[in-house]
């Protein structure tokens, strides 16, 4: 027990694995979340408990805003800490607002050597509820959706801009997000590349409308968002839209949020995240 402690306290301190996920394995190992704290203490090893993990370190990470259509937008930036101009990507989270989650998949972004940003679409209500994510979800149903998509349009026009930035944008989101990363590609003809995530399509006289090439992952088991691939599908060729879309047997939706194991897909969200990853180096080049 204490030797499969000692190697999960090595991979937090090597940036394998985030405070989140360190916390969850340890107490599966230990019992408990108490039992998990003791094991701490135990060890000696309250200091690399504090600590930020490596690959984290070599992140500049802060909260920002940008202004939007409905006024100032907060976001969770990540980026490398070069003396560079960077891609930029614009990550778009799930239905329950801006959580811990989809900050570590900014983060993950970051690493990829990418100005990243996470804008909260709660922004207009008051921002995301912190540890209340039903709450989150509750609130994301009373905003306004054109003035939502208008909202992280604007974030492509602040990336395009920003002094870090080579110019080059792009966009993933996941489930809600990836519904509005498509929203993003029809309504932004400067976007560079939109990889979404088993996310709703748009509608097809939309379509014709979207510059950027597109890779959209899916979930095989994903009936309701699923049912739409095929008119999408027709209206990308037919409007001669560079496209690649990828089903994932045996993956449920959500498959790439690790955070929740009901969910989470390992095979399926490691080679999406290869592609995705991939894909952007290869349209966000200068």
């Amino acid at each position: 027990m204490s030797e499969k402690i000692m190697d999960l306290f090595d991979d937090y301190e090597n940036g394998k694995v985030d405070r989140r996920q360190f916390l969850k394995k340890l107490s599966m190992l230990a019992g408990s979340t108490a039992a998990g704290m003791a094991w701490i203490t135990l060890l000696g090893r309250e200091d690399a408990f504090a600590m930020t993990p490596l690959q984290d370190r070599e992140l500049i990470q802060e909260f920002i805003t940008y202004p939007g259509k409905t006024g100032d937008v907060r976001a969770y930036m990540a980026m490398p800490k070069v003396d560079k101009k960077l891609p930029a990507v614009i990550v778009i989270h799930e239905n329950r607002g801006l959580q811990p989650h989809i900050q570590d998949v900014t983060r993950r972004m970051a690493r990829e050597g990418v100005l990243s940003l996470a804008p909260d679409a709660l922004s207009p209500l008051g921002g995301t509820p912190e540890n209340d994510e039903d709450a989150a979800r509750t609130k994301m149903r009373e905003l306004d959706s054109e003035e939502t998509t208008k909202n992280f349009v604007a974030a492509v026009k602040y990336l395009k801009t920003h002094p870090k930035s080579t110019g080059k944008v792009g966009c993933t989101g996941f489930c809600w997000g990836g519904g509005m990363t498509n929203q993003v590609a029809v309504r932004a003809p400067d976007l560079d590349a939109a990889v979404p995530y088993y996310g709703r399509q748009p509608d097809p006289e939309d379509v014709p409308k979207i510059k950027a090439p597109i890779m959209a992952h899916y979930a095989g088991n994903d009936e309701r968002i699923n049912s739409g691939i095929k008119a999408f599908e027709e209206g990308l060729k037919k409007a001669g839209i560079e496209y690649q879309i990828f089903i994932y047997e045996g993956a449920s939706h959500a498959f790439n949020n690790d955070s929740n194991p009901g969910r989470y897909h390992k095979e399926a969200a490691e080679l999406a995240w290869e592609r995705t990853i991939g894909f952007f180096k290869e349209k966000l080049k200068t």
